[in-house]
């Protein structure tokens, strides 16, 4: 009979990660002893994964609200500057606003309306709709925000982030002003000294910035790129990806991650025969249709992976050829044509008709959500994933 199973997705607890541990060793000995209690065996093609999180603490990459504000300060000037477009998070963003907040004398918050850039929301489109506000031309006051829509507090969260970021600012030492707006260059008619947090559109936001006059434009990937005083740092992307750790400190985004991904690798083959890939990853990229948040807020879902890793998924859609090519087909004559066509199909199914549908993303974007919804962001304990027969497809036995 067929092989009936087709990809399985299992977390793999690992001990708590501390600074100076040896990852590699800990994740090859945490997948051998899974495979040994679980009952199964690692095979060709196999997808071990391991959290950003568990890289980034065995690296000590890890920075305080000081370290922020002495580099914001030294590119900024630490006078008025303008932080514009942050996603409204407490983990994410709340303690780098603290740092950043004391890097200045004041600081011009400029946030995106209705939403941020990950989806969370300030105010809905209907209630934009409602009070006759095009949130692609207009600029509102702190004033004006809450005389048109009170004190919206997140769905989830309970928040206000409004009134949080306001009061963090101000503790921090910062006088503060609070716009909305979407469009960039609004920010410079109150500083021509900016810091971009956006995060897959700060290209674009920091180009229309300075062509539009800005002095000083700098990004959160900016920001940390290398140590101050001793601190972590990523010189890719800065403070991007960064997680809050303590109440004054957060961890970054791991840094030189190749080395390790295929370090693993190797182990995994001395020790078993088999050729696995491996890959470290952050946030899965995916909407939530309730709370509409989309989960990337890291800068990449995945930093580093294996060379097998790379490119897109070249599937054929079973369902568009059960239902046109071989519609004329049932049973046992539909199976065996399906398999046919399968093995045929060449190297590069874009554009033809019998692919559409198939999910166009990268292997890695794929592979790293379900890891992320696998694993989880809580106390599962399972920072460590593994995947088998995601390289499967109808014609395996």
């Amino acid at each position: 009979m067929s092989r009936m199973v087709g990809t399985v997705s299992r977390g793999v607890r690992a001990p708590i990660i501390r600074r100076g541990d040896d990852l590699a060793e800990i994740v090859t000995r945490s997948v051998l002893e899974a495979a040994a209690d679980d009952g199964f065996a690692v095979r060709d093609r196999d997808v071990v994964a391991m959290t950003e999180a568990i890289v980034a603490r065995a690296q000590g990459n890890y920075a305080t609200v000081e370290d922020i504000a002495r580099d914001v300060e030294a590119k900024l000037g630490g006078g008025t500057i303008g932080v514009i477009f942050p996603i409204l998070s407490r983990n994410r963003f709340a303690i780098c606003l603290r740092g950043i907040a004391k890097g200045a004398k004041k600081v011009v918050l400029m946030l995106s309306y209705p939403s941020d850039e990950v989806g969370n929301h300030l105010v809905s489109l209907d209630a934009l709709d409602e009070k006759g506000v095009d949130p692609y031309r207009d600029v509102l006051s702190l004033e004006k925000y809450r005389e048109l829509f009170g004190y919206e507090k997140h769905p989830f969260t309970g928040v206000d982030y409004v009134a949080y970021y306001q009061e963090l600012i101000r503790e921090s030492g910062a006088e503060v002003e609070i716009i909305f707006a979407n469009d960039p260059r609004a920010v410079l008619d109150y500083t021509k000294d900016v810091l971009c947090c956006d995060i897959h559109t700060r290209a674009r936001t920091k180009r229309l910035l300075k062509a539009a006059g800005a002095e000083r434009v700098y990004g959160l990937d900016e920001i940390l790129t290398a140590p101050v005083n001793g601190s972590g740092y990523n010189e890719k992307y800065g403070l991007l990806g960064s997680n809050k750790a303590t109440e004054d400190q957060v961890k970054l985004f791991p840094r030189d991650c190749q080395g390790l991904v295929e370090d693993i690798q190797g182990r995994i083959l001395k020790a078993t025969g088999k050729h696995v890939e491996v890959m470290v990853y952050g946030d899965g990229a995916f909407k939530d249709p309730v709370g509409k948040i989309w989960e990337l807020a890291d800068p990449v879902v995945s930093p580093a992976y294996t060379a097998g890793l790379e490119g897109t998924p070249n599937e054929l859609k079973l369902k568009y050829l059960a239902d046109n090519d071989f519609a004329h087909l049932s049973g046992e004559a539909l199976k065996e044509a399906i398999k046919e066509e399968i093995q045929k199909k060449d190297g590069n199914l874009v554009g033809k008709m019998a692919s559409e549908g198939t999910t166009p993303r990268r292997l890695t974007d794929l592979i790293g959500s379900l890891c992320d919804l696998t694993s989880g962001s809580g106390d599962k304990g399972t920072p460590i994933v593994y995947i088998q027969g995601y390289f499967d497809n109808y014609t395996a036995e």
